[in-house]
């Protein structure tokens, strides 16, 4: 068993884990965050992605040993109590979603985007979001959301 100890979602947790443990699993089986998806495990889909060190990281494709020391934010420490962050508003408000499956990981893709890109341009919006699948839309509400979230984010 190796020890990680991490900050996710702004509290300090640490556990015995197997060394093999990928993060996403780390988050879903040891701390109940079941925000982050786990779609296709070959790091093609983006349902799983998180924020390390303030950057999004499919969790899928890190062991939680790599995050050991890191902040870490997942889709439940977006939120601010009940009050939605800017991001998950606009996808809710511009129907940016369907089942719901890829939304998580869309929507820690898409703060990342803005945070790097307060003003990203549509071909930017799509650029950025290709290792998010999303089986259910034609993205086209997906960049919309982009779009209204990066302008209430500034």
């Amino acid at each position: 068993m190796t020890q990680v100890s991490m900050t996710v979602n702004g509290k300090t947790v640490s556990r015995d884990v197997e060394p093999r443990t990928l993060l996403v699993q780390f988050l879903r089986e040891h701390l109940g965050l079941t925000g982050t998806h786990v779609g296709c495990d070959t790091s093609q889909c983006g349902a799983c992605v998180v924020h390390v060190d303030g950057r999004s990281v499919k969790s899928c494709t890190i062991l939680a040993a790599m995050a050991n020391g890191s902040q870490v934010t997942t889709i439940e420490g977006l939120a601010n109590g009940d009050t939605l962050h800017p991001m998950q508003e606009a996808f809710r408000d511009n129907h940016a979603l369907q089942c719901g499956f890829c939304t998580p990981g869309m929507i820690m893709s898409a703060v990342d985007l803005v945070n790097r890109n307060p003003n990203p341009s549509e071909e930017t919006i799509r650029h950025e979001l290709e290792g998010n699948i999303c089986r259910c839309t034609g993205y086209h509400n997906i960049v919309k959301a982009v779009q209204a979230g990066a302008q209430a984010m500034k």
